[in-house]
C-alpha cells in the first residue's frame, strides 16, 4: 500500500505549523509529514505566454502578469512542473483531504487533466464569475469574466471528505449552494500595495473567494495547505476562521509580506457553523441505557407533564399499553404516525426535565462520535 493511501489516524502535523516555508514549492512539499493535510488550496502559475505589452486605450500600461515565476520554456516543462507539484500535494493530503485549483483558460485544463493523472477524483468545478473584470482592451475577444476552480478528493474510494452542505444551504438563505460564484476581484483596502501606491502582487485573490472554500470544505483545527502562497490570502482567512495553515513560496519578499499580514488578523470568536461536524454516527436509546445515562426502571416523561413511560433493560420503554422504542411509543402516546423520541422524552434531574437528546449530544461528545 503506498503512503497516500495508507490510514493516517494520528499521523504528524506539517512542520513549521501557521508559519511559511520560504523555497521552492517542489522541495518544500517534501518536508511536509505525508497524510497531515486536511485540504490544500493551489493559485499555480497561469504559464500566461505573454509576449507583448498590454495597453488601455489611454495608453497606460496594464499592469499584468510578467514575472519570471509565471514563464515556462513550452508546455510540457509547465505540464512537468504541474504533475510534480500535484504529486507533493496528493502525498500530503489525508486519504479523504481535498484539494482546490484555480486557473485561467490558459492552464485550468491541462492542470485537470494532470489532476485525474495523478489519481484525484474531481467533485465539481466551480466558476468563479467577476463582478468587476478586467476589460479586453483590445477588443479582439470576448472579456474574460471568469476564472475556475477544480475541486477534487485525494482518494477516489473516499466519501468521507468535508462538505458542509448544511452550512453552505444556510448561507445561500437556504437553497442549495451553486457552482457558480459572484465575487468581485480583490480591489481597495483589501489589495496589498507597496510604497509607491503599485499592488504588490499581481493575481491576489480576494479573501471572500477563501472564505467560502474553506467554509464549504473544512472545519476549525484543520490543516490548509498553500504550496503557491503570494500574499497570504489563505492563510488569512485560515486564521481568521480557525484553521492552521501551511504556506510555502519561493520569492521572500511576498513570504514576508504575507506573515505580516497574517499577524494582524484576529481569530473570529464563534467558529460555529451549521453542519460543520459533518454527520454525526447514530447512537441508539439502548447505548445510553447501556452506558448508564438512563437506568431500567427510569422514568421518562412525554413533554411537559405529558404521559410516562418506564425504561426496561433492553433499551425499550413501556407506557400503559404500548411497548416499543422511544420513537414508537411517543408516537403511540400522541396518536401519531411518527414522533422524534429524543425531543419529546424527558428525564428528571434536580433542574427539572432534561431531553433524551441532551444525554445523547454528552455520549456522543464523550465517545467521540
Amino acid at each position: 500500500m503506498s503512503d497516500h493511501r495508507a490510514e493516517t489516524r494520528g499521523a504528524s502535523r506539517p512542520p513549521l505549523l501557521d508559519q511559511v516555508l520560504v523555497g521552492d514549492a517542489l522541495s518544500a512539499l517534501g518536508r511536509i509529514a505525508p497524510g497531515s493535510v486536511d485540504v490544500a488550496f493551489a493559485d499555480p502559475p497561469y504559464n500566461l505566454q505573454l509576449s507583448d505589452a498590454l495597453y488601455r486605450p489611454n495608453q497606460t500600461k496594464v499592469d499584468g502578469v510578467s514575472a519570471e515565476w509565471d514563464r515556462f520554456a513550452d508546455f510540457a516543462a509547465y505540464d512537468q512542473f504541474t504533475r510534480a507539484w500535484l504529486a507533493g500535494v496528493r502525498r500530503a493530503l489525508k486519504p479523504n483531504g481535498t484539494l482546490w485549483v484555480i486557473g485561467s483558460y490558459h492552464n485550468i485544463f491541462r492542470v485537470g487533466t494532470a489532476m485525474q493523472d495523478e489519481g484525484f477524483w474531481i467533485l465539481n468545478d466551480v466558476v468563479w464569475v467577476k463582478t468587476n473584470p478586467m476589460p479586453n482592451f483590445r477588443g479582439r475577444r470576448f472579456t474574460n469574466a471568469h476564472e475556475t476552480l477544480i475541486w477534487a478528493v485525494a482518494d477516489a474510494s473516499r466519501t468521507d471528505y468535508t462538505f458542509n452542505y448544511k452550512s453552505l444551504k444556510a448561507f445561500n438563505d437556504d437553497l442549495q449552494h451553486r457552482s457558480d460564484w459572484l465575487l468581485p476581484i480583490c480591489t481597495g483596502q483589501e489589495r496589498l500595495r507597496g510604497d509607491d501606491g503599485v499592488k504588490a502582487h499581481p493575481t491576489q485573490k480576494p479573501e471572500a473567494l477563501l472564505n467560502r472554500i474553506l467554509l464549504a470544505s473544512s472545519k476549525p483545527g484543520d490543516v490548509v495547505l498553500d504550496p503557491f502562497f503570494g500574499t497570504g490570502t489563505t492563510g488569512a482567512v485560515a486564521r481568521r476562521l480557525g484553521r492552521h495553515f501551511v504556506g510555502i513560496e519561493r520569492d521572500p519578499a511576498y513570504a514576508e509580506l504575507a506573515q505580516r499580514r497574517i499577524a494582524r488578523i484576529v481569530p473570529h470568536e464563534d467558529l460555529d457553523q451549521v453542519g460543520a461536524e459533518g454527520k454525526p454516527k447514530r447512537i441508539p436509546f439502548g447505548l445510553l441505557v447501556e452506558a448508564g445515562r438512563v437506568a431500567p426502571g427510569d422514568e421518562l416523561v412525554g413533554g411537559r407533564n405529558g404521559p410516562r413511560a418506564r425504561v426496561r433493560v433492553d433499551g425499550s420503554i413501556r407506557s400503559g399499553d404500548y411497548e416499543g422504542s422511544i420513537h414508537k411509543v411517543g408516537a403511540a402516546v400522541r396518536n401519531l404516525s411518527s414522533c422524534n423520541g429524543w425531543t419529546y422524552w424527558h428525564v428528571e434531574a434536580d433542574t427539572g426535565l432534561v431531553p433524551l437528546d441532551v444525554l445523547r449530544t454528552e455520549l456522543r461528545r464523550e465517545l467521540r462520535l
